[in-house]
């Protein structure tokens, strides 16, 4: 019965199924859509600000010195992905049409996805202070490097917009050095509300999930790919996600980091950014190419999701399993 448990999704992934039906059925747009868009901003922003006031600021620092897992990270993001989507041209014309083809091997260069890398990494139990400095270095470096890497996989030239990188600065580091900041005053209400805080996390994903499918559904996007094609880019992006949790999980053990590193390396090295790949690839591309560009990057963005909210849950699972056998080890 409990293997029968734990292969049934958990209800945050039946939440999310939920939250994408709701998105492609009743998209909110108009005024309730800015309304929809503001919580979420205003969600992540309280949740980096909780995680900020959470961690210790002996973990803070030492996740920044954690250069071994940034670099396995960074070598994730911005070589092993391209390199993949490199390894997938043959598809090119066959299970892809070439617009959906460029639009995988653009989803392949761009960085780290901060938000739900450091959620989930929260969620299993993992390294936060490392995730959180990886991803968001990540998203900073991805505004120079992702454009040279789609101009060099692409044969396209561009430049990004630089309000991705003010964006990272309000929305996610400001809150979370204000948290630090107010550590020392709201230790001990942390503590006894950690369900709340929990439920934060859980929330900030659900908005960001409604809000980008909302408006993908009321642009049409969905509309002009034929099921065949959808189907054939849900694949190829399931695959790139299945052989990138794997290969960050065998690279952590390869490293032997610690089970919290190994957490933080495979939540962030599998994760690509919405939040940065669609002003790229409208600044990158014309306007009716950037709606087909971006179709993988938004399926990939629902895979990554669904797969990593039950990773994370087994993760935290194992994580329980284990403490529970030192404490009966140590007591006995």
């Amino acid at each position: 019965m409990n293997r029968l448990r734990r292969a049934l999704p958990d209800n945050f992934t039946l939440a999310i199924l939920g939250i994408v039906v709701l998105a492609l059925l009743l998209p909110c747009g108009g005024e309730p859509g800015r309304w929809i868009s503001l919580s979420s901003e205003i969600a992540i922003a309280l949740l980096f600000f909780l995680q900020g006031a959470r961690l210790s600021r002996a973990a803070v620092v030492a996740g920044i010195l954690h250069w071994r897992l940034h670099l396995a990270i960074f070598a994730a993001t911005f070589v092993m992905f391209p390199l993949l989507g490199l390894a997938l041209r043959p598809l090119s014309g066959t299970l892809l049409s070439e617009p959906l083809y460029l639009g995988v091997l653009f989803l392949c260069t761009l960085p780290s996805a901060v938000q739900a890398s450091v959620v989930f990494t929260s969620l299993a139990g993992g390294n936060v202070a490392a995730a959180l400095c990886s991803a968001s270095l990540s998203s900073v470096i991805g505004m120079v490097l992702t454009p040279l890497l789609v101009g060099l996989l692409l044969q396209a030239h561009g430049e990004a917009s630089l309000h991705g990188m003010g964006s990272i600065a309000w929305h996610i580091l400001a809150p979370f050095v204000a948290g630090q900041v107010l550590q020392c005053l709201l230790e001990e209400w942390l503590q006894r509300h950690d369900r709340l805080v929990r439920l934060v996390d859980r929330a900030s994903v659900l908005l960001m999930v409604y809000s980008a499918l909302s408006a993908a559904t009321l642009s049409g996007v969905w509309s002009r790919l034929p099921a065949s094609g959808f189907l054939g880019v849900a694949v190829v992006d399931a695959v790139l996600l299945g052989v990138m949790l794997t290969a960050t999980a065998v690279i952590a053990h390869c490293l032997e980091l610690p089970r919290q590193d190994e957490i933080a390396l495979v939540f962030c090295g599998s994760k690509k950014s919405l939040v940065s790949g669609i002003p790229m690839a409208n600044a990158l591309f014309a306007g009716a190419t950037a709606g087909v560009i971006v179709l993988p990057l938004m399926i990939f963005h629902q895979l990554q999701l669904m797969a990593c909210a039950t990773l994370a849950r087994r993760y935290a699972i194992g994580g329980e399993a284990r403490a529970l056998t030192v404490a009966e080890t140590t007591s006995a």
